[in-house]
């Protein structure tokens, strides 16, 4: 699951990265989050910062990654959960 914010900077910055990894990984699934839209799904997973990917199995979380990524560092954590 990506989270993030239309006001925040980092997030744009992340789009791009974004699209280099769905075209690494195009049948990964990756559900988008609004942080401001959906306070329900940011309570459950305790979301207190973003840009922030929870990467999930079921309702189960695997890991969690905070901040500005670069497209690398994504790809490399995507590739542990496959």
């Amino acid at each position: 699951m990506k989270v993030g914010a239309i006001w925040c900077p980092e997030c744009a910055i992340m789009r791009p990265r974004w699209e280099k990894v769905k075209s690494e990984f195009p049948d990964l699934e990756i559900e988008e989050m609004d942080y401001d839209k959906d306070q329900e799904t940011r309570k459950r997973y305790n979301i207190d910062h973003v840009p922030t990917v929870i990467f999930l199995e079921g309702e189960n979380e695997l890991g969690r990654l905070k901040g500005l990524l670069e497209t690398e560092e994504m790809i490399k954590e995507i590739k542990k959960y496959l």
